[in-house]
Formats: C-alpha cells, sequence, structure tokens
C-alpha cells in the first residue's frame, strides 16, 4: 500500500481533530483517554511514553481507564540504565499488559551512526534515525496516539491543542491543560515512584548524553540539548505518517 492510499485508509473514518479538541477542551486527562479509546478502538490506540521524569501520571490516568491500551517506549540506545529500570517498575506497578519498546533499526545504525558521536556531531540527524523513524515504525498499525507534553513546558508546547491532527492520525494530549501541582497531586495521591533521576537534579530525562541536570531555577526541559539551540527531538514536529 502506498503511503497516500495508507494516509486514506487511516484518516477515512476519523472524526475531525478541530471537533474534538473543541468538544475536550475543558475535559479531564482521563476522560480525553476514554473518548480517544472510545473514538478509534484499543486495537487503533497507542500511548506513547518516554518513562521520563512525570510520565508515571499520565500511565496512571491511563491505566485507571484501560491498562490495556499499548504504550509505545522509544529505547534509543543512548537511554539511562534507570530509565530502564523505571519502565520495568511501572509497568508492573500499574499492571500495563502491552509496553512495547521499539528499537533504531541496527542496519540504519549502522549505516549512519557507526561510531556513536552522531549525538555530539549532528544531534537532530541522531534524533531521527534513534527516535522519529522508529516511532514512525512503531504507529504504523494505530489511527491514534497519545502523549504527554503540556502547555507549561513552553517553547513549541506553550499553545498545544487538546486533539491535533498528526499526518493521518488523531494525536490527544491530555495533559495539555494540566498544572505541575495537579501532576505532582497525582504521583502523591497514587504514591508513584519518582523517576530515580529526580533526586539527582534531573527535571527533564531524555538519552544520556543529551540531558543534563537542571540548576535552580531553570525550566525543566533545560537540561535537554544543553547549549544546542534545540528544544525538541522531532516526534512532535514532524507528523508520523
Amino acid at each position: 500500500m502506498s503511503a497516500f492510499a495508507q494516509h486514506d485508509a487511516i484518516a477515512a473514518d476519523l472524526p475531525s481533530a478541530d471537533a474534538l479538541d473543541r468538544s475536550l477542551r475543558d475535559a479531564s486527562p482521563a476522560e480525553v483517554i476514554a473518548t480517544a479509546l472510545k473514538t478509534v478502538g484499543r486495537d487503533r490506540l497507542a500511548l506513547v511514553s518516554s518513562f521520563g521524569t512525570e510520565s508515571a501520571a499520565l500511565l496512571k490516568v491511563m491505566a485507571d481507564v484501560d491498562p490495556a491500551i499499548p504504550v509505545v517506549f522509544l529505547d534509543t540506545g543512548w537511554l539511562f540504565a534507570e530509565t530502564l529500570s523505571y519502565r520495568d517498575a511501572l509497568t508492573e506497578i500499574l499492571g500495563l499488559t502491552d509496553v512495547r519498546s521499539i528499537k533504531p533499526l541496527e542496519e540504519t545504525l549502522s549505516r549512519e551512526d557507526p561510531n556513536r558521536e552522531l549525538w555530539f556531531s549532528d544531534p537532530d540527524a541522531c534524533c531521527r534515525i534513534r527516535k522519529v523513524e522508529p516511532l514512525a515504525r512503531a504507529l504504523k498499525p494505530f489511527a491514534a496516539w497519545i502523549n504527554g507534553r503540556k502547555r507549561f513546558q513552553g517553547g513549541l508546547r506553550s499553545d498545544i491543542a487538546v486533539v491535533e491532527q498528526d499526518g493521518a492520525r488523531l494525536k490527544f494530549n491530555p495533559f495539555a491543560n494540566v498544572s505541575r501541582e495537579e501532576i505532582e497531586t497525582i504521583f502523591k495521591s497514587a504514591k508513584l515512584p519518582p523517576h530515580p533521576l529526580v533526586a539527582s537534579g534531573y527535571l527533564s530525562v531524555g538519552c544520556m548524553p543529551c540531558s543534563s541536570r537542571a540548576a535552580s531555577g531553570e525550566d525543566a526541559r533545560a537540561g535537554r540539548w544543553r547549549g544546542r539551540g534545540k528544544t525538541e527531538c522531532g516526534i512532535h514536529t514532524i507528523a508520523a505518517s
């Protein structure tokens, strides 16, 4: 099936993203996820999670709606060991039944990053082969996906909608309207464990070479790609086809 035919097949029976966004503008995160589930069905819905510092809150809300919703985790080959352990711990704690760890293709890594230095010379290219391309591959069976971006994170995220059109798919942002305090409340009420690196000063955790501790008063994502003028890996700025 050609890319255009696949786009048409996915999008043919989907409602308008704008209409869904209007109807869910003031909805709770649980209501957004429940609507996504009702709209496309479990087999065509995925939640994409980094299992980062705030991920447990969204995963908890999802698990309360349906713990069998597929969870896509991008194992880039550059993640902290603590993140991999956290993934396993949260999967067990929340009773998640379908966590899929997606890795870059070995042939792509051998061809484009044989010395594992691409993160330094061209971080955008590194993100492309380790995150963007694997995610596009992982999302092919799905008509919609859920992610954890929040407006309070600022930058390109400051005005995100609750529901967006993402290529052929719908993208649901259940936490678009939540505050940092609301996320902390979810952690406390559910007694969720923090990411192991939070205690070391990491407020946002991605790949090991491109994550650093944030200083007091800095934005939570200041430690990502520090000094690079880069704020996104690309999975939210390039529509997955």
